[in-house]
């Protein structure tokens, strides 16, 4: 059976989710980042862990790639063009959002006090304005590639949720109304129970 070990508020929450989706038994271990369990598997301390057996997987964006496609759903088949462009979409939003909301929360709250830049929030906020605006341009269906919904929605809604939380606001009609239809999401609503 699955593991995953990390807290639901964190980016174990993409591993949580993509499990619902498919529809697999697991078994959830909400530890916090750091603690002694977590870093037993992973030197950095940081949460998600993901256990497959003997295997250890250690980032979220790997993990919920390798489910798709052990499992062959919420992706596009390896060496397509669409997966490719499924990668690219990957790679944009971690690139431009979720490096973003990671850098502003480093500097809000994980970094030592006197480490911490607080006016480096103005901006980030200025960049992450820019960055989804291009993502709503491109968004054409119910999904970020259409009508099929993949691991770039995962994370761009989790990253949205992130945002809200940290106070990044975004004003995209379409894109508050796919961060809402995402959210509604029966495997979503079991994930964020956890």
């Amino acid at each position: 059976m699955y593991e995953v070990i990390g807290s639901a508020q964190s980016r174990a929450f993409r591993v949580l989710w993509m499990l619902e989706e498919l529809g697999q038994e697991y078994k959830h271990t909400p530890e916090k980042p750091r603690s002694e369990l977590v870093s037993s598997l992973n030197p950095s301390g940081k949460v998600p862990v993901f256990k497959d057996g003997d295997a250890v997987l250690t980032d979220s964006t790997a993990i919920i790639t390798y489910l798709a496609d052990k499992h062959g759903q919420l992706t596009h088949a390896c060496g397509t063009i669409e997966r490719a462009r499924q990668d690219g979409l990957t790679h944009q939003i971690l690139d431009e959002i979720d490096s973003v909301l990671w850098v502003a929360a480093r500097h809000s709250f994980i970094l030592p006090e006197e480490k911490r830049v607080p006016e480096v929030k103005d901006s980030l906020r200025w960049e992450f304005d820019q960055h989804v605006a291009r993502i709503a341009d491109r968004l054409e269906g119910p999904f970020l590639m259409g009508e099929t919904m993949t691991v770039p929605d995962i994370i761009l809604t989790h990253c949205l949720n992130w945002a809200y939380s940290a106070k990044f606001t975004y004003e995209q009609e379409n894109l508050l109304a796919y961060a809402k239809a995402m959210r509604g999401r029966d495997a979503f609503k079991r994930a964020a129970g956890k």
